[in-house]
């Protein structure tokens, strides 16, 4: 294999690779020698299909796997013989199949990291905020914990349902006087008051007692979630199955067993604990983002444009999920894809500065990521997903996503050198105000690391 190299701007390079016939055909033959000792064909025993049979059978499939093999052993060779790595993903321009007695030719670019002068980042001053928690943040966990495992009990009486009970029930809409499709469900039990569903739905369940039908005009907001619903007033007809109350358990060692643990007392320990770790990463963070600032003031470089349109595409992917918790879309916000990308432009440039920054100090620092790292947190997301390991690491490698997973990972710990080499002085907590010493700052946060959710 030989390749010649081209820099297409400070932080992008383009290479040619030529392969030589010989190794198109060894990489060919090495392909089928994997096939040769897992396929099983009619009229031959398995290990003993001929080579050329094995390859006539399969040549498609084969060839290509020998291709991305080919190639994967070249980018590797390239990356390390010219001592850089690929900060976006890598885009390839050649044949799209092997030909055997030929050569193979094709090129890759990439973007790199810009060649920058570092600011001095060790020692660096920096105050953080202790970590302050009190009986009354605790006690409103233990509440929401006895809330999570109240029982539903049927109540006395026709009702119709009021705020703070649970109406099982079943609803279907109409319009024109025709059911409408992907509009309807059996025993729903809906927390009525609790706005889990249109203010319209819940006014017409507060109509109905247990065990009757009733119908009304329910209209969907124009960004609602489902576009065939979308801007529409229908019939909604609903029938009550049932009403119940939330009967609240007593705070005693019977709720702590319900988190796993034996008494009342270690609950409130664990929930204190759980606290404190959480709002210790969190104030940690706001540390590291402090310093971040400081060291980007003090320093300037190109931005490759790959790096930022991953950070576009992953900001734009997370308003989309927060959009969809509270039922509506992306759409929704009235505005083109051309606006909202460039309403978080500025955030991806922020993101994309950090990450060369930090890669940057990481390769100073001679860090590394390894296979493991790496096939844990795709192994993690596979969880997650509900997809294959493997099937998703083979995407991750064929869509360039592994080279993004692996700058990150190394960000991350570039970010924890900066930190753990500053010279950092713990601060009362500070409220918006400015005053020391207030819990106001920490009960947003409490309510986020309940250990038993």
């Amino acid at each position: 294999m030989d390749y010649k190299t081209e820099d297409l701007s400070p932080v992008k390079k383009k290479v040619v690779i030529i392969t030589e016939p010989q190794e198109v055909k060894a990489a060919i033959m090495g392909t089928v020698a994997l096939y040769k000792t897992s396929v099983q064909l009619d009229g031959f025993r398995k290990g003993k299909i001929p080579a050329s049979v094995i390859e006539k059978k399969f040549q498609d499939k084969i060839y290509e796997e020998a291709r991305q093999d080919l190639i994967n052993v070249h980018i590797n060779e390239v990356m390390q013989s010219l001592g850089v790595n690929p900060v976006s993903g890598i885009s390839l321009d050649g044949p799209d199949t092997l030909e055997r007695g030929k050569g193979y030719a094709y090129s890759i670019e990439f973007e790199v990291l810009p060649a920058l002068d570092l600011p001095p980042y060790e020692g660096m001053e920096e105050e953080q905020e202790k970590v302050v928690i009190r009986d009354e943040e605790v006690d409103k966990v233990l509440e929401r914990i006895r809330r999570d495992n109240a029982k539903f009990v049927p109540i006395d009486g026709l009702g119709p349902a009021v705020d703070g009970q649970v109406a099982s029930l079943d609803f279907i809409a109409y319009e024109d006087g025709k059911p409408l499709e992907n509009a309807s469900a059996k025993n729903f039990d809906l927390a009525v008051g609790e706005h889990q569903a249109l203010e319209d739905f819940e006014k017409l369940v507060k109509t109905i007692p247990y065990g009757q039908e009733g119908e009304g005009k329910i209209h969907f907001p124009d960004d609602f979630i489902a576009p065939h619903l979308a801007g529409k007033t229908v019939t909604m007809k609903v029938k009550i199955h049932a009403i119940k109350e939330r009967q609240i358990p007593e705070l005693d060692n019977e709720l702590a067993k319900t988190a796993g643990l034996k008494t009342i007392a270690e609950l409130r320990g664990k929930i204190a604990a759980t606290y404190v770790n959480s709002r210790s990463e969190l104030n940690k963070s706001v540390t590291q983002k402090k310093l971040l600032d400081k060291l980007l003031k003090m320093t300037d470089f190109p931005l490759p444009e790959g790096m930022v349109e991953i950070q576009i595409n992953t900001l734009l992917a997370e308003q989309k999920a927060r959009l969809e918790r509270v039922g509506k879309s992306l759409e929704s916000l009235g505005k083109s894809l051309k606006e909202l990308r460039s309403e978080v432009l500025p955030c991806a440039q922020e993101a994309a500065r950090y990450h060369v920054l930090m890669l940057s100090i990481a390769k100073k620092e001679g860090l590394e990521v390894t296979d493991r790292e790496i096939n844990s947190h795709i192994f993690q997301a596979s969880l997650q997903s509900g997809d294959d390991f493997n099937i998703l690491r083979t995407q991750y490698e064929r869509s360039g996503m592994i080279f993004a997973l692996r700058d990150r990972l190394l960000a991350d710990k570039a970010m924890n050198l900066v930190y753990a080499k500053a010279r950092i002085t713990e601060v009362e907590p500070m409220d918006k105000n400015g005053t020391a010493d207030d819990s106001a700052r920490h009960k947003q946060h409490i309510g986020e690391c309940l250990p038993c959710r």
